[in-house]
């Protein structure tokens, strides 16, 4: 019996675009994040989603509900699965963030994990918590398909705590794009990445041998 879930990003931001740190500031989708997740809904639709999960934080909230208008399933939301908590550097560039702490720039070079300001998170810290809810969710939903609407950081971070890798091994992945999406399955044998920051664009065309279009 496989479990499937699928890590899905929202779409792009204001903030996105300017390249600030959004972390848990409830930023809302502009025009062409809404337009991104209007065309990736019917792709993920195909893929018959049994039940479909969202970070509380707005971006990824109206992500999800273009997915949920196409299959009337309900957005059910869980704290763990927002962003990582940046703390006071929401709305700092990464070298507003570097000189405020150059410690974070020398971390950033050396492949190194950091915590985003005083009071804020590590990426590692991000990953146990949407990794516990991930691992939450897949029970839950046993042998079927579920959507998990999240973010950037913690879309990664939380295929690396599925897989059991730790920061440096997770940096080798991209970052996703804005409504790209990962495939994880779960089987007798454990987990295993199915797809990586897969597109819309990308996916037209493509199909796999269990009908999931990747």
């Amino acid at each position: 019996m496989t479990t499937r879930l699928i890590l899905w990003r929202h779409g792009v931001t204001d903030w996105n675009a300017s390249g600030r740190f959004q972390g848990q500031t409830d930023i809302e989708l502009n025009a062409t994040g809404h337009a991104q997740a209007h065309r990736a809904a019917p792709v993920l639709a195909a893929m018959h989603p049994d039940a479909l999960y969202s970070s509380p934080l707005r971006r990824a909230r109206d992500t999800a509900q273009e997915l949920a208008a196409l299959t009337g399933l309900d957005v059910i939301l869980d704290d763990r699965l927002a962003e990582i908590n940046v703390g006071s550097w929401a709305g700092w560039t990464t070298q507003q963030a570097i000189q405020a702490d150059p410690s974070f720039g020398t971390d950033l070079k050396a492949g190194r994990d950091h915590r985003r300001s005083p009071e804020g998170e590590t990426s590692t810290e991000a990953g146990a918590r949407i990794g516990a809810a991930l691992a939450d969710i897949a029970t839950r939903h046993e042998g079927q398909t579920v959507v998990v609407t999240s973010h950037g950081i913690t879309g990664r971070m939380g295929v690396a705590y599925l897989l059991g890798w730790d920061y440096a091994t997770a940096i080798m992945l991209r970052g996703l794009d804005n409504t790209g999406w990962s495939v994880m399955e779960r089987d007798a044998f454990g987990w295993r990445m199915r797809a990586y920051n897969v597109t819309a664009a990308a996916s037209v065309g493509i199909a796999v041998d269990d009908g999931v279009n990747s």
